[in-house]
């Protein structure tokens, strides 16, 4: 188990009935790298990916 397993498997326990759009995500995201400057890069390299999810990777 990855240490960031406990923050995943809290995050759907406690939020997992929630539906949430991509517009709010990417607000809560903007918030956390506001207070947390540090992690701009890891959470620019989630959002790039998430964004592209279902890109043709052949393109």
């Amino acid at each position: 188990m990855y240490f960031t397993d406990r923050g995943l498997e809290e995050l759907a326990d406690r939020r997992g009935e929630e539906s949430v759009s991509f517009r709010w995500l990417a607000e809560r995201m903007r918030d956390f790298v506001d207070d947390n400057p540090d992690f701009e890069v890891p959470v620019e390299r989630l959002a790039v990916w998430l964004a592209r999810l279902d890109d043709d990777p052949e393109n």
